[in-house]
């Protein structure tokens, strides 16, 4: 063999070497995802993420600032998956505004119990969305879709007084389901609570009840 010369080359190996500039991101993403369901948003770190993912500890940081900034991606990513589906769901307010909102609140809980691991990132980041313009972007997104839904209700107005702001119940409908899908939905049997009905059934009931005290009703 002749001096400096390159020495013959094998088999590129598995694991840390094998991942290409193309799919590091996602298998970081997917590792995180799978690290999330498993202990929660806040209960792993950026080297962990490394080792999951089968790549030294400084790769991560070719894609990502930190740790934080991995789980503002799952986030943006789930709020805008999020999105869809709340738009879906919604329909421009069909078959009217009140049946729509209904389906809104299923769809905000089949998306909890499909994606528990992009839920809990979205909703318990540990850091303000704002620290994240994308993150506060797609959130804001999300939200608008209940906005719509809300004011679309409003528009829709029959009760006596005055007109209840479409931003207060669009806040109200936002509160009822998230506060259903986190306790009754949740990331897994341990942090569940237990129901004697579908989780479903009982938002159905609470934003009928309260969109009915409000004056706001579908057609009769």
């Amino acid at each position: 063999m002749r001096f400096g010369s390159d020495p013959p080359r094998g088999p590129r190996p598995e694991g840390r070497e094998s991942y290409h500039h193309g799919n590091l991101r996602e298998a970081l993403i997917a590792s995180a995802l799978a690290l999330i369901a498993e202990r929660g948003p806040a209960g792993f770190s950026f080297a962990e993420v490394a080792r999951a993912a089968g790549v030294s500890a400084a790769a991560p940081y070719r894609h990502f600032r930190d740790r934080n900034a991995l789980v503002a991606e799952i986030a943006r990513q789930g709020f805008e998956r999020f999105a869809v589906a709340l738009e879906a769901a919604w329909n421009l307010g069909r078959p009217d505004p009140v049946a729509a909102i209904e389906n809104c609140g299923r769809a905000y809980l089949a998306f909890a119990r499909q994606e528990p691991a992009a839920y809990a990132a979205m909703f318990e980041t540990g850091f303000p969305l704002e620290e994240d313009a994308a993150l506060h972007r797609a959130s804001d997104h999300a939200f608008a879709v209940i906005r719509r839904a809300a004011e679309a209700a409003c528009a829709d107005w029959r009760g006596q007084g005055a007109r209840p702001p479409a931003m207060m119940v669009a806040l109200h409908i936002w509160a009822m389901s998230h506060g259903i899908a986190s306790l009754f939905v949740g990331r897994s049997d341990a942090t569940r609570r237990k129901l004697p009905m579908p989780p479903e059934h009982l938002l159905e009931a609470g934003l009928l009840i309260y969109l009915q005290s409000l004056g706001l009703s579908a057609p009769g």
